[in-house]
């Protein structure tokens, strides 16, 4: 936490025209030439000025970098480094030939940026949860939460750290809670000001407007190969890959092509657990696409939300989809009794070599305070450390949030909270030895800005996942 709020300062601002601003902010090509050549690195220098034109005297921006060549179907994420002064450098890796367009995009100045952190980190109320109870058949309703703000009777859930509350009903016991829903709570901890600073209209403002596109050569150079196999544990530099034709390449390790032959013969045996949220649902329901004998078994549940198991008997290859538990947030109604806290769950997993275990976590985190997404990471990486001494076989995978649509409300769900989980993330897991996919960069590169992205977006992290266990 102290570390979050050195990096994200207070920045009140008495107007509109004090903050950043996309227009006035000048933007300057280092080292400009006439040729540009495949491996090189493109830097532009940001000087972020105020709408009156004036000079920034600190950082803290939201930005986001970006280059893409459409008729390629190409696209990669740009590196910001804020120098903490008003500046920034915006580096660009040329990993293709052709036309190439520049984007920069204000998602939020700095003091919006410092708006959402304190509002974010206010409230535990920014959501309602609704939770049934169940007495053969009859049905209550009561309010619950991660914190309650009332003198009732509390029904208290609690689970290694992790605790949840409902308002206790009348005549009948706590454990009868069987389902939940929520709903968006008609609050907000920012000001007008704030407000209006956090419009769709300011949000992902182009800075690179007039600036037109380079042409990048081959050069005659050799392209750099990478020979080393993608593997768990390896280092991720920022990109860690690019999209060309499509196709996801990574930048620090070798995709093989795996043949159907290729991609049967590594999953056999193979126990798969995906622990988390319905990006990763996304996962179970493409798996059939790629391997074509795994069959959904019925677990009778019911809802999207249930517990998914495919099976493929022969193979003895079994994949499983369990959604992480509270905070999660759906207007759909959804069984309680079918979800898990992901380290109590990796703790129930005896593990082998075998066994790989992909997490994900993030988007339900949104509208909360971050000291709960810090507990649970914390806690995660607990879990797998107990893990990897039981079986240092296992096999776990990362698969990092993605971006979303900016028409999100950003106080409970905009990308600014997402990145800040993303870097959060990272920085706790650094040290396990675990494969990451990192699927921030990817959904930039393909620009998917939604919550559930398209389907050649999840057959590439598939892809990527398959290289690091095969």
């Amino acid at each position: 936490m102290k570390k979050l709020d050195q990096l994200i300062p207070p920045r009140p601002f008495p107007h509109m025209n004090t903050t950043t601003s996309a227009t006035h902010s000048t933007i300057t090509l280092l080292n400009p030439r006439d040729t540009y050549c495949t491996g090189e690195h493109l830097d532009l220098l940001l000087e972020a000025r105020d709408h009156l034109g004036r000079r920034k005297e600190y950082g803290g921006d939201f930005l986001r970098a970006r280059m893409t060549s459409p008729t390629l179907r190409a696209g990669a994420s740009g590196e910001v480094s804020d120098f903490h002064n008003g500046s920034y450098l915006v580096r660009f890796t040329l990993f293709w030939e052709g036309p190439v367009s520049l984007s920069l995009l204000l998602i939020h100045p700095s003091e919006g940026v410092s708006a959402l952190w304190r509002a974010r980190n206010q409230g535990y109320d920014k959501i309602i949860f609704k939770g049934s109870f169940r007495n053969g058949t009859s049905y209550v309703f009561t309010e619950c939460g991660l914190a309650l703000n009332t003198s009732a009777e509390l029904c208290q859930y609690l689970d290694n750290q992790e605790a949840f509350y409902c308002t206790k009903p009348e005549h009948m016991p706590c454990g009868a809670l069987t389902h939940m829903s929520t709903r968006n709570r008609d609050i907000s901890y920012l000001t007008a000001k704030e407000k209006e600073l956090l419009r769709r209209s300011n949000m992902g403002v182009e800075m690179m407007k007039g600036f037109k596109p380079i042409v990048v050569s081959s050069c005659n150079k050799e392209s750099k190969t990478i020979n080393e196999k993608c593997q768990i544990g390896m280092h991720i530099p920022v990109p860690g890959g690019y999209m060309l034709k499509g196709r996801w390449i990574t930048t620090f390790c070798q995709q093989i092509p795996l043949s159907t032959i290729k991609i049967s013969d590594c999953l056999k045996g193979k126990l798969i657990y995906l622990l988390g949220d319905s990006t990763l649902r996304q996962w179970i329901n493409h798996f059939p696409k790629i391997v074509k004998t795994l069959k959904f078994f019925n677990l009778h549940g019911t809802g999207n939300f249930m517990k998914y198991l495919l099976l493929d008997e022969e193979k003895h290859l079994q994949i499983q989809w369990m959604k992480h538990s509270y905070p999660f947030v759906t207007v759909q109604l959804y069984s309680v009794i079918e979800q898990g806290y992901i380290p109590r769950e990796i703790d129930q997993i005896p593990g082998d070599e075998n066994t790989v275990i992909v997490i994900t976590l993030g988007q339900h985190f949104r509208p909360f305070p971050i000291d709960v997404f810090i507990r649970r990471v914390i806690n995660i990486q607990k879990a797998i450390e107990l893990l990897f001494l039981r079986s240092p076989a296992t096999k776990v995978i990362l698969k990092a949030e993605n971006t979303r649509d900016m028409n999100a409300d950003p106080e409970k769900f905009g990308d600014f909270h997402g990145y800040i989980q993303y870097l959060t993330m990272k920085d706790i897991f650094k040290d396990l030895n675990v494969g990451v996919i990192d699927a921030w960069d990817m959904s930039i590169a393909y620009d998917s800005n939604s919550i559930h992205p398209p389907d050649d977006v999840i057959n590439n992290q598939i892809t990527l996942f398959l290289n690091y266990i095969c």
